[in-house]
């Protein structure tokens, strides 16, 4: 077991104050052609862009989850990871710095990992208190990667909210810890990392390709819950856009 997993599941519920003001309008931009990708599905590790943020302190699984994925990355061969955390003044997850972090990300593969709080309009960021909508979300993924092949994973309560008619592109991958009309588990004080990217963590080294990852993932969190009586599971969900089914893992 690579961590501790409390047996009292923990649910953050976040409401009011967390609204973003200036969610900006649906985009009206054409969508472009999937870069395609080399026959094996394999990307250098070195030419991947990553962006990992942890959005809330208010349990340490988050900034936990972050931490390790960023190493595991690095040992894979990833050498351009971005990482925001809601404890890092430095490199703080304020909605201003994942937005422009997103819109920067550059690289020709892209991936992003977001772990946090959340509910069906965005994941929260604690700096300054807002939900990261997921409009405000693909407009800053968009200027950032276009049709580079392209790797979202939101952690977080609804988090399926993130697949939609506006973010399933053909050049993306998308893995959320929840479906848009469940929750998600395993955030509490005494909890060293979500179910989910406990899980997540556990199903890397095993995998060839991220739709194996993946699956492996959601697994791994439907055996967890059920072996912890979760009475409404989270039903991970995934969409594997069509010109990066074969897309594997860097270094792999």
């Amino acid at each position: 077991m690579l961590v501790r997993v409390a047996a009292a599941v923990v649910l953050a519920l976040l409401v009011g104050g967390c609204t973003l003001d200036d969610t900006p309008p649906p985009s009206t931009q054409t969508q472009l052609a999937a870069v395609p990708l080399p026959p094996n599905g394999a990307i250098p590790a070195n030419r991947w862009h990553a962006l990992l943020v942890a959005g809330d302190n208010s349990s340490p699984a988050f900034a936990n989850g972050v931490d390790t994925l960023r190493d595991r990355l690095a040992a894979l061969g990833m050498r351009d990871i971005k990482v925001l955390s809601a404890s890092d003044r430095t490199h703080l997850s304020s909605s201003t710095n994942v937005r422009n972090a997103l819109a920067t990300l550059g690289g020709e593969a892209c991936l992003v990992f977001v772990t946090s709080h959340g509910e069906e309009r965005g994941f929260f960021l604690r700096p300054d208190d807002r939900l990261f909508s997921p409009v405000a979300f693909e407009q800053a993924l968009t200027a950032g990667c276009g049709a580079k092949p392209t790797v979202v994973v939101v952690s977080a309560c609804h988090s399926g909210t993130f697949i939609n008619d506006q973010t399933k592109k053909p050049n993306r991958i998308i893995m959320t810890a929840a479906a848009a009309d469940r929750t998600s588990f395993g955030c509490g004080a005494d909890d060293d990392y979500t179910y989910y990217d406990q899980c997540l963590l556990q199903t890397l080294d095993g995998a060839a390709t991220w739709r194996e990852l993946a699956l492996g993932t959601r697994s791994c969190v439907e055996t967890l819950e059920r072996r912890l009586g979760v009475r409404q599971q989270s039903r991970p969900q995934l969409f594997v856009g069509a010109a990066v089914a074969n897309l594997r893992l860097p270094g792999r």
